[in-house]
């Protein structure tokens, strides 16, 4: 009897234990069917998306695109109810449904995260990162009465006298006092002694034409405090440039500030390309324009240089070739290459030929920065500078003060730099803005009736040119 009531009694337990799971089984398949009960979970339970299928752009802050999702894709682009800015961060809020489609793992290259979720009630938070990017290019031109940084009476030494508009009839100088101001860049205003101690025991190096000249005076009576000095030495002879016997100039100048050891130096090469005489001893000889090899200055005292700034453009046209006599080669002959013999072609060639080649040196001269610089603006209006054009206006800015453009003025420079070492000191845009800046009619020349719309005064735009190099070193 003891052992039958035992067994009715475990019979009892199992069958209540059965109908338990039996009643629990079918609760949990009727909560699963429910859609209140559904919209209880939380969105990274109900949905699943790999980051594979997300592509983060890299350029614009807060663009996300997808490749194949275009249902999420518009669930994203109406799903920001609300947004606020604080300092650099951008927030927004929307219902769960509409944000579920963001993956928790949305994080681009450089290890930002494009999208964060918090659970705010019955909402969710996207936190956008904001990446601001530094562009020397791009910016405004603003009034500052620190500048200039020298005087345009005082920087006699080094200062050519034609391009002193102080030492001209011209009366209003404005235009000096303006500094450029790049978007997102903090920049610090330039000081003589901070750059000369940066650029101890160095070498800058400016190889162009006439503007790289005039760069090249700027930063000298930049470097000097716009004074004469006796500690600043002509060291010219060290690198050939001293005037041979029947030329106008020598081709170049080079000084030394002797008690910190720093040379500054400039070597004329309008078109940089290798300019050889084809009859040494025939000064009306014609000279071969070789397109495709650098200045042999530049290849014989590259390995001297910790800083070197290159230009060209406006010595390419059929004109200035004719003059020169400079016949254009390419491998070491003739060029037979009607479309390369355009001028538009022969200067673009001659650009990338520098610059690849000046890219294959880099990693043997790691202590070298170099740059090319983009094309300066001509302002000539109403015919050029030998048929009758002008740049009248003294009014600082008049035609806008911003550059508000990604790309360069000067695509030439621009593309042939891309991929390599070689950085561009792009101030095309912002010279362009400047046409009152230019010396004018007021050039100490001008008794042959003719305005220079091409050079600058200085001080003047080629300051800031060095500005831009200096915040780049």
């Amino acid at each position: 009897m003891k052992g039958g009531n035992n067994f009715r009694l475990r019979g009892r337990n199992l069958s209540l234990t059965l109908v338990v799971l039996i009643v629990t089984t079918i609760a949990i398949w009727t909560w699963e069917k429910n859609p209140f009960a559904n919209s209880l979970l939380s969105a990274e339970e109900r949905y699943t998306i790999s980051s594979s299928e997300f592509h983060v752009g890299s350029q614009n802050d807060s663009v996300v695109s997808m490749k194949p999702m275009d249902k999420i894709e518009e669930n994203i682009s109406h799903s920001i109810i609300k947004e606020e800015t604080k300092g650099e961060e951008k927030f927004g809020t929307a219902p769960v449904d509409a944000i579920s489609a963001f993956s928790p793992e949305m994080i681009d290259s450089g290890g930002h995260v494009i999208s964060s979720k918090t659970k705010v009630g019955a909402a969710l938070v996207i936190r956008f990162s904001k990446t601001k990017v530094c562009n020397y290019a791009k910016g405004r031109w603003v009034a500052d009465s620190q500048r200039p940084f020298y005087s345009g009476f005082g920087c006699k030494q080094w200062l050519s006298k034609m391009w002193a508009c102080r030492l001209t009839q011209r009366e209003d100088f404005s235009y000096e006092g303006f500094r450029w101001q790049p978007e997102n860049c903090d920049m610090p205003n330039f000081e003589q002694s901070t750059f000369l101690q940066r650029m101890q025991d160095k070498t800058i190096a400016f190889i162009g034409d006439s503007l790289g000249r005039q760069q090249f005076q700027s930063l000298m009576c930049m470097a000097a405090g716009g004074e004469e000095s006796p500690e600043v030495e002509n060291v010219g002879k060290k690198y050939g440039l001293v005037k041979a016997r029947g030329a106008i100039r020598p081709d170049g100048w080079a000084y030394r500030f002797t008690k910190i050891n720093t040379t500054i130096l400039y070597y004329w090469s309008a078109s940089l390309s290798d300019l050889v005489p084809l009859n040494i001893s025939d000064p009306s000889t014609n000279v071969a324009m070789h397109l495709d090899r650098p200045p042999a200055f530049m290849r014989q005292f590259l390995h001297h240089f910790d800083v070197l700034v290159l230009n060209t453009g406006h010595h390419w046209n059929r004109g200035k070739l004719n003059a020169n006599r400079w016949v254009m080669y390419v491998d070491g002959k003739p060029n037979e290459d009607k479309k390369r013999a355009e001028i538009g072609h022969a200067k673009n060639f001659t650009v990338y030929s520098v610059v690849r080649w000046l890219d294959s040196q880099l990693p043997s001269h790691p202590h070298l920065k170099a740059f090319f610089r983009t094309i300066s603006p001509r302002h000539f209006v109403n015919g050029d500078w030998n048929t009758g054009g002008s740049c009248e206006n003294t009014t600082p800015l008049s035609g806008g003060s911003e550059v508000v453009q990604d790309v360069s003025s000067d695509p030439i420079v621009e593309n042939a730099v891309k991929g390599t070492a070689v950085k561009i000191l792009d101030i095309t845009a912002l010279s362009q803005l400047r046409d009152e800046g230019h010396i004018s009619h007021y050039s100490v020349r001008g008794t042959l009736n003719v305005s220079d719309c091409l050079h600058w005064c200085l001080p003047g735009i080629p300051d800031a040119w060095n500005e831009l190099l200096i915040a780049q070193i």
